[in-house]
């Protein structure tokens, strides 16, 4: 779809989905019991694993329809495409040790006392792990969090195949379908998606207010706050806690340009690739722009400090394929706060002579333990009453 055509599909409604048509794998109820009936083996999820089932069952992965072939997973590890020509940012597979398990089995996956979906095992290979994290990740370092998690914790063995949705994973936080988003949005407008693994403070609003009015967006365009509430790295929040946080600033902000919603996303820390993943999820989900930060997903060596990527890398990488996606990126603007005039960027505050306050992530945790108060201009005060109570 080109830039063109994507403004004449949002005349009529919202931006089509990547490949043009929003994937439900959902059975229908009165068929599920014969579905599982059929199954031959079965394998429990890990909480990535659930994650990655749920956005192949909704669409959010559309157009894929299942777990990547190994087929589709090397031209991915090797090039960032599938081998039908769709972009994608990171292979989606299941991992598993069993030996038992074979193409052709109907492997029945199960997630904590639920039953997911019914995959056609169709495929199964051996990765070669080495070439999957140089390929992905840029790096064979088991410093990068998400080459230790293919090392360390998925399995031996990949499986591919067809997926036919059950029912989806329970979880403390409700994530909206890219149906249900969807229908939430105005037709017609531009829809302006905004990434975080974090609590939302009072500059990462700032920034996503402020992106809507970027050049490139549309007079009456609306923001989609949309954190990823699945596994992440290990040191930052857990996701329920996040979730609280979310949900107390939704609450208590009235703007009516905001849409929220949460996304049952595994972060990688994939730096470019991570971006190109997010920018075709968001699509599905009725984005048009999506706005890249410096160092998005990004991670530092826990021994060196150094960063895996260049602080844009993942802005340039997601550039350079944002045409094809028919989708276009905001660049995260570099507010700081100042005495004199509050948020600006760091640009003006330089230009001016202004005087900017900081306080860095380290000392905000130090004070929330402490108990000490913390200053509005950094953090709203409900994120920080539910950061403290957890």
């Amino acid at each position: 779809m080109t830039a063109s055509s994507r403004a004449s599909s949002k005349a009529s409604g919202v931006i089509s989905p990547y490949g043009d048509s929003l994937v439900d794998l959902m059975v229908p109820a009165d068929q599920r019991e014969a579905l599982k009936a059929s199954a031959t083996q079965t394998l429990e999820c890990s909480d990535r694993n659930a994650c990655d089932v749920e956005l192949l069952i909704v669409g959010g992965f559309s157009p894929e329809r299942g777990f990547m072939h190994q087929v589709d997973y090397d031209s991915v590890v090797a090039s960032h495409r599938t081998t039908s020509g769709y972009l994608f940012g990171l292979p989606i597979v299941m991992d598993t040790d069993r030996d038992d398990l074979k193409v052709g089995d109907r492997v029945l996956l199960t997630y904590k006392g639920q039953q997911l979906a019914l995959l056609e095992l169709e495929d199964k290979w051996e990765p070669d792990k080495v070439v999957e994290a140089k390929g992905c990740y840029g790096t064979t370092s088991l410093e990068h969090p998400a080459v230790r998690m293919i090392a360390t914790e998925r399995k031996r063995f990949y499986l591919g195949g067809k997926l036919h949705g059950l029912e989806l994973p329970e979880r403390v936080f409700s994530c909206k379908t890219p149906a249900q988003v969807r229908a939430e949005l105005p037709a017609g407008e531009d829809v302006v998606a905004f990434q975080c693994r974090n609590p939302i403070h009072r500059a990462h609003y700032e920034l996503f207010t402020r992106a809507l009015h970027a050049s490139n967006v549309s007079e009456n365009a609306v923001v989609l706050v949309h954190p990823t509430c699945g596994p992440t790295q290990q040191d930052d929040i857990p996701g329920a806690v996040r979730f609280q946080t979310y949900e107390r600033l939704a609450a208590e902000v009235d703007n009516a340009s905001i849409r929220w919603a949460y996304l049952p996303y595994a972060m990688h820390m994939a730096g470019p690739r991570e971006a190109l993943q997010h920018m075709i999820i968001r699509r599905n989900y009725g984005c048009t722009h999506f706005i890249i930060g410096r160092d998005m997903a990004g991670c530092k060596s826990s021994l060196s400090g150094d960063d895996f990527y260049g602080p844009y890398d993942a802005q340039n990488f997601a550039r350079e394929c944002a045409p094809e996606l028919a989708m276009e990126t905001v660049p995260s603007l570099n507010l700081v706060y100042t005495e004199e005039e509050g948020y600006v960027t760091a640009e003006h505050a330089e230009t001016r002579g202004l005087h900017i306050k900081k306080l860095s992530g380290t000392q905000f945790r130090k004070m929330l333990r402490s108990g000490e108060e913390i200053p509005e201009w950094f953090a709203f005060r409900s994120v920080v009453e539910v950061l403290r109570s957890s």
